[in-house]
Parts: structure tokens; sequence; C-alpha cells
């Protein structure tokens, strides 16, 4: 008897094909540098910044910062811009009546974010064309002026910008088109091209006798037993169970309670706590572009990732982040109130207040054991790096959004597939009328 072949329906391929085909679309553009720069010295200068915020910067625009292509500023900007509007949306009214009204309000914030993004990614360029001209002495190679009128700043503050719109935009198409969050998948594919060069690197200093070669099997090992921690905590949940009265009577006359549960993940708050994080850690970097003075440069110098106050202020960022982000996204007193209106309760607490305090220590408690585990995994890749001088930037955030961007499309994927397959049990079959026929 032979085995049917698994076959994939032609929706969920043209999805697949189109977001395959944006990702090397914005691959090719990260080979395109800014008009002016030498993407040959810019890469050998950035050689010496692999560890350091820069190299945070170029593992998420995959490479596009060491050759400060069109596409070196990437899709950050618009997750900021993203970020900053969803943690507004409590604190501004304005802005939460828009969020009430539904999809007339999300498309309103959606255009306050991309006006977001072009703010952030003008400040940005800026600070990044005036550090690459300060540096080494104020005269870099590879770097040249177009005039009096056309200096580098503008043309690379208006190329960057324009790449970053690009590249929003094809995000959007991605999840409009696509398969999965198009913002996400850019960073993934970003993150992912780096990795065999990385690994090629490693190589070649094992070859040497630069690296021990235990050492590098225990920096792989790590790696992989991260990944596994992650993907078990992230698929992790603490389940509530939940019971509905005022049922339909069963044969017997009594009355037969449905149970149910109310999943609540262990890492609520995602990657926001980390990326939110790191963007509040570079802003000092990037102001110190622009003001010239000795005590936000010397902030800026101890906020380095290889000075022990940065993971310190790292840490801590993480923690009030993941309280902050949990406290806004998940109101106990909204669930327990909607419990209430449809008959459901917790068995052994008391229907109201009771339930809500309930559900918010349980919250709590999971926070606390996010938080913990966002710290750890973002930190001991950083101290990997510093202690055993690792070729090449591998961050728990990285890690972070490679498992669940991949979990996320796997899950989409698998929706896709089961639909078509609904579909095709349903296909010639017609359903009875349960009219009453005379």
């Amino acid at each position: 008897m032979a085995t049917a072949g698994i076959s994939i329906p032609t929706e969920l391929r043209k999805r697949i094909l189109f977001t395959l085909g944006v990702l090397a679309i914005y691959r090719l553009g990260v080979h395109v540098p800014v008009p002016g720069v030498d993407a040959t010295a810019m890469i050998a200068f950035f050689q010496s910044q692999t560890t350091g915020i820069f190299g945070l910067f170029n593992t998420f625009t995959g490479g596009a910062l060491e050759r400060f292509s069109v596409f070196a500023l990437g899709i950050m900007p618009y997750i900021s811009a993203s970020i900053i509007f969803q943690l507004l949306q409590t604190a501004v009214p304005y802005l939460e009546s828009l969020k009430k009204e539904g999809e007339p309000g999300r498309k309103k914030i959606n255009q306050y974010t991309r006006y977001a993004t072009l703010i952030l990614a003008v400040v940005q360029g800026y600070a990044m064309s005036s550090f690459l001209l300060q540096a080494q002495g104020g005269t870099l190679i590879g770097v040249r002026s177009f005039g009096a009128f056309l200096s580098f700043r503008v043309m690379a503050v208006m190329t960057l910008t324009a790449g970053t719109c690009f590249v929003m935009w094809l995000g959007e198409q991605i999840t409009e088109r696509g398969i999965g969050n198009g913002s996400s998948l850019i960073i993934f594919a970003g993150i992912a091209a780096g990795m065999p060069s990385g690994a090629m690197r490693m190589w070649q200093m094992v070859q040497a006798g630069e690296m021990n070669g235990a050492i590098a099997l225990g920096i792989i090992a790590t790696m992989v037993g991260i990944i596994a921690l992650i993907v078990f905590l992230e698929v992790g949940q603490r389940r509530i169970p939940i019971q509905y009265s005022q049922r339909a009577p069963t044969r017997e006359g009594m009355s037969q309670a449905q149970s149910s549960h109310l999943p609540m993940k262990i890492n609520f708050s995602n990657v926001i706590p980390p990326i939110f994080a790191s963007s509040l850690l570079m802003f000092p970097a990037t102001m110190s572009q622009f003001v010239q003075n000795p005590m936000l440069k010397t902030l800026a110098d101890s906020l380095h990732p290889n000075h022990p106050l940065y993971n310190l202020v790292f840490v801590g960022l993480i923690v009030f982040f993941c309280f902050f982000y949990t406290e806004i996204v998940f109101n106990p007193t909204e669930v327990s109130d909607n419990l209430k209106k449809y008959g459901g309760f917790i068995p052994g607490i008391r229907a109201g207040k009771s339930t809500a305090d309930y559900i918010k220590r349980v919250l709590d408690r999971l926070t606390v054991t996010g938080a913990i585990y966002l710290c750890s995994i973002c930190i001991i890749p950083t101290l990997l790096i510093q202690q055993f001088k690792v070729p090449f930037y591998f961050g728990g955030t990285s890690l972070l959004i490679l498992v669940g961007v991949a979990l996320d499309t796997s899950q989409q994927i698998q929706s896709h597939l089961l639909t078509a397959r609904y579909e095709g049990l349903m296909k010639g079959v017609k359903l009875k009328s349960r009219r009453v026929q005379y």
C-alpha cells in the first residue's frame, strides 16, 4: 500500500514563497552601501567593535551595519516606536480611546507609529554618521563628502531613513501577504545570516590555536542548552482550572458544569523587556554624538556592554519592564469580571475581588520567574563573550528572538495546514437539514 506524500496547500505555498522572496530582497539590500562609503573600509573598522554596542546592532541588522549599507538601521526604529506606543496606550487617554475603537483606531495608531519611526530613523542616522566622521581622530577611510550643500551627514541621514522606511514596508507586506510576523522575521533573517560566518571564524581560531577546541565545544553546548531552555520555558504555561455552571441538565436531571482552564505563560512579556532595555542603554551613546558633554561621555562609556555597570542596569531594566509590560497588557480584574459574566469560577475561590486577587498573585509569581529567566538568558552569553573572547556577538536577546519567531511561524504554518485539512475533509460533503420533514 503506497503512502501518500505530504502536500502543501496552494495558498500556504504562495505565502511561504512570497515571504522568502521578500527576505531575499532584504538580504540583497544589506550589501548596498550608503553613497560615499567604502564597504571594505567599514568592515575593517567594525572588526574591533564586534563585542560591543555595534556588535548588538550588527547582529540585529544581519551585517548591514558593518557595511554601513542602506539598511544599516534595520527594522529596530520601527520596533522601538511600536513598543513605545504600546506602552503609551495605557498612559495617554487619547491613545487608549483609539485602542477601544477597534480596527479604525488600530490603523490610526499604526500611522502614528510610522511617524515616530521616521523621527527615530533621522535621529539614529545622524548620530551614526556623526560617529563615523569623528572616529579615528576625525578622519575615517572610505567616507567622503559631497560638497558644501550636500555633506556626508545629510546624504547618510536621507539614505538610512529611506532604507528604514523600505524595510518597514517589507515587514508589513510579509505580515499581510506572507506567513508570520514581518518585523520579527526580518530580525530573524538578520540574526540567522550571521551564524555561518560566526561559526567559520570560530573554526579558524581553533585551527590557528587561538582558541582551545574544548572551549569551542563548550560554547556550542552552552548555546544548544540555552536554546533548549528557551523552547521549554516559552511553551510552558500555568493553567488555572476554570469551571462553568448553569449548563444543560443531563439525563439524571443534574446540571453538568463544564471545566476549562486559563493559560498563563511563564514569560508573559516575551522578548520586549530585553529589546526595550537595550534601546534605553544605547540612548546615552546616541546622545553623546550630539552633545559634547564630559559627564554624558563618561555615562556612555560606563554603559558599554563590557562594563560591569551595564550588566547591573540591564538586569534592573529587564525586571522593571517585565512587571510594567505585564501590568499593562493583562488586567486580572477584567479577567475576573469576564469569568463572572459568563458563569465561570475558579474552584475554591470566591467570584469577584477574591478571584482577581488570586490571578494577580499567580501572575506576580510567574513574572518573577520570567524575569529571572530573561536576565539569566541575556547575561550568561555576554559573560561568555568577555571570558572566552568569542570572535562574534551572540546574545541572549538574539537567541530569544530566534526561538520565539521560529515557534510563532511554525504555529502559523500548522494552523494553515489544519485549516486546509478541514476544508479537504468537508469538500463534497452535503449537510442534511435538521428541519422536520413532512
